[in-house]
């Protein structure tokens, strides 16, 4: 039994240590093993969905990217919202082709310790050339909705146009930077992370896009007031960025599938102000669309 303990105590040590390298790498830059972006898009492709508007088309489109937890009923939400308003939507799965969905893999990631943000913005990135391709699709309009993480992911993608390297873990952009750049339209970003790990603002975002963040002042998850500074920011440097704050609100208000551990619920008062704000905002890109 004692010889037991021992291993299980050295098994435990060697998954923190692990963990700990992660997010050193992640801290430093450090590469990670790397796919092209035909490799990417095979894996990403079968996990994705799309929703469309009613209509041969071409519809402009958005892409939805989900918190650390993985793609739970809010991504199907907000897909809607999209869907009404003439956008085909695309669900990107981050988490199920790298089995992240399984046996609550999750948590490493939304612990820091795999795939950050700048990693999965070439998932992002592979997405919008794939859109390009799409019959049925104008991938030259292409709106984004990030939430958490998939918001850090967002902002990543933005800073990282701004340079010649694709995201770590691509060996290259599946398209020209400028190409991709140009296909962006408005971006929303729902309470995401803005700490340590995030980069977005070390580098100029393109200079059209139009930004919509909103964040939950009682967030128990992201420090607002982190995301409130790096928006302040990030407009001192010409980004176009609307920051509003939600008072008496908590993290991921528009979800209601969680953990059965999860302290977070679902708040159909705030995720209804979400709705209003971002039709609002989304109504100078695009022209009006009928009632949900």
């Amino acid at each position: 039994m004692r010889k037991r303990l021992i291993l299980a105590a050295a098994l435990l040590g060697l998954v923190a240590l692990a963990l700990g390298l992660n997010t050193a790498r992640n801290y430093a830059g450090w590469q990670p093993a790397t796919e092209t972006p035909a490799e990417r898009l095979a894996r990403l492709e079968p996990h994705w969905r799309i929703l469309r508007p009613a209509g041969p088309g071409p519809h402009p489109a958005a892409v939805l990217l989900s918190g650390c937890d993985g793609v739970h009923d809010n991504m199907d939400y907000w897909a809607r919202q999209f869907v009404a308003m003439g956008r085909a939507a695309l669900i990107l799965d981050s988490h199920a082709p790298r089995l992240l969905d399984k046996a609550q893999a999750w948590r490493a990631l939304c612990a820091g310790q795999v795939l950050p943000g700048a990693e999965r913005a070439g998932d992002l990135a592979v997405a919008l050339a794939a859109l390009r391709e799409m019959p049925g699709i104008d991938g030259s309009d292409v709106a984004l909705l990030g939430a958490s993480h998939g918001g850090w992911t967002a902002m990543e993608l933005l800073r990282a146009l701004g340079q010649d390297a694709p995201p770590p873990g691509l060996t290259a952009w599946p398209a020209p930077r400028c190409t991709l750049a140009a296909q962006l339209g408005p971006v929303v970003l729902l309470y995401p992370y803005c700490g340590l790990l995030n980069g977005s603002a070390k580098g100029p975002w393109p200079g059209h896009v139009q930004g919509l963040m909103l964040l939950a002042e009682q967030d128990s998850i992201i420090d607002s007031a982190d995301c409130q500074s790096m928006g302040a920011d990030l407009v001192a440097r010409g980004a176009h960025l609307t920051v509003t704050t939600y008072p008496g609100i908590n993290h991921g208000f528009d979800q209601r599938e969680r953990s059965s551990l999860s302290p977070l619920e679902f708040d159909a008062e705030a995720r209804a102000r979400a709705t209003r704000d971002i039709r609002a905002f989304m109504q100078g890109f695009a022209a009006p669309a009928p009632g949900i």
